[in-house]
């Protein structure tokens, strides 16, 4: 098996490169891996991991190879990798959590689960869901409301001091929040249609968001269905109420949205969603951390469309999934 190490510089507070590069060395030779066995990448542009990985898994598939790739960056850096590979069911991708959010690990485990660099050698492949969509796959979660254009102000936060993901997240809020709340938006959940103004529309795969804010915490990456959760329009003093519950994952409970919610929040299982603004509108789209202005969000699932590897014992105990 091949092991590819794919490390992005520009994810997270600061560089990781210096102090990840020699513990990964002392990783692989405790695991057994011979110098050929395994390579380090250094990401150099917006999209270079997606080239690696593709160029990996291509070389690997002429001879029959297993990959494995894993990911030091945030959730941006894992899905580059994720649709670099696409296409090519010999290979895995794992994640080193090492940006500002790395919110896609937490649907299995903690960030120190996933960062033990002997576990995740060690560690085994599950198959899980990813979304297609108008602006790229993802494998956790996508939004076009307020959430969006709060993840599209964080990266102002983000390097400042004692400002990690969820810290960069809640002054992206309080900032945001000073501005009109709701966008007039026309959602189409499998061919049913609603419209009216919205704070915030999500189509979950995965669990969290946001550097831990739990949009969908009954959320599965292997049954099929997307999770989309909608909050209509609201007070800002109910929304600062309604930020912590939904942050806390509290706002579900056995499929349905608890009750103190219900005039305001909505939620739906389904496989394929459409967001649409209005005419010549472009809101902000938030795709697994990565944000830019669109017509729209469109997205499917893809049912067990790529292989995720767990760190051990992860892999072997079952967990949340």
């Amino acid at each position: 098996m091949r092991t590819l190490f794919l490390l992005n510089p520009a994810a997270g507070k600061q560089d990781c490169t210096a102090s990840l590069i020699p513990q990964i060395e002392a990783a692989a030779r405790r695991a057994g891996l011979a110098e050929g066995e395994y390579t380090v990448c250094v990401t150099e542009y917006a999209g270079h991991a997606r080239e690696l990985a593709h160029a990996a898994a291509q070389e690997t598939a002429q001879s029959g190879e297993p990959l494995r790739i894993y990911t030091a960056g945030g959730d941006g850096t894992f899905m580059e990798a994720m649709t670099g590979v696409q296409g090519f069911p010999h290979a895995a991708v794992g994640c080193l959590p090492y940006g500002s959010g790395n919110d896609f690990l937490r649907t299995y485990g903690t960030k120190e689960e996933f960062a033990d660099l002997d576990a995740q050698l060690a560690g085994g492949e599950v198959t899980i869901d990813l979304l297609e969509t108008n602006l790229g796959l993802s494998a956790t979660i996508c939004a076009a409301g307020l959430d969006a254009q709060v993840a599209y102000g964080i990266p102002k936060f983000r390097r400042l001091p004692l400002c990690g993901g969820s810290m960069a997240y809640q002054l992206s809020i309080a900032l945001r929040v000073l501005r009109p709340l709701a966008k007039h938006l026309r959602i189409t959940v499998d061919g049913e249609t609603l419209e009216g103004d919205y704070v915030i529309a999500t189509v979950c795969n995965g669990k969290s968001y946001g550097g831990g804010y739990f949009a969908a915490p009954e959320a599965s990456v292997t049954d099929g269905l997307l999770d989309v959760v909608l909050v209509k329009k609201l007070s800002r003093l109910r929304l600062a109420k309604v930020l912590g519950i939904y942050k806390r994952g509290e706002h579900m409970h056995a499929g349905s949205v608890r009750e103190d919610l219900r005039d305001i929040m909505q939620f739906f299982r389904a496989r394929e969603v459409c967001i649409q603004p209005p005419a010549g509108m472009r809101p902000i789209v938030n795709i697994d951390g990565e944000c830019a202005p669109a017509g729209g969000l469109h997205a499917k699932v893809l049912p067990l469309a790529a292989s995720f590897v767990l760190p051990v014992p992860l892999a072997s105990g079952g967990k949340r999934g």
